[in-house]
């Protein structure tokens, strides 16, 4: 075996663990993200299983502005127990 082979071996076992290193390091990101986003959905009053859309490329995006925009079940669980209620559509709440 000569020298170059021994140095090409080398670099490949260098190369080989780095990825192996790096693929579980996005692999624990993955799954650390995947968890805060569930439990931000839970607390939200939404199931937690829309949390897996955050990795469907566009839905994650779509996903976010609806959960920015949107009143959340746990909003109006607490609108109600305050007794304002939920505006019906189409009403004035305005003071008459």
């Amino acid at each position: 075996m000569s020298s170059s082979d021994s140095a090409n071996a080398t670099a490949l076992a260098i190369f080989g663990v780095f990825w192996l290193v790096w693929l579980l390091v996005i692999c624990a990101v993955v799954v650390v993200t995947i968890v805060a986003y569930w439990r931000i959905a839970t607390k939200a009053g939404y199931s937690g299983i829309l949390s897996l859309l955050m990795l469907v490329p566009l839905a994650n995006i779509v996903l976010l502005i609806y959960f920015a925009f949107t009143d959340w079940p746990i909003e109006l669980e607490l609108r109600q127990l305050r007794g304002g209620g939920a505006p019906r559509p189409g009403t004035s709440v305005m003071p008459t």
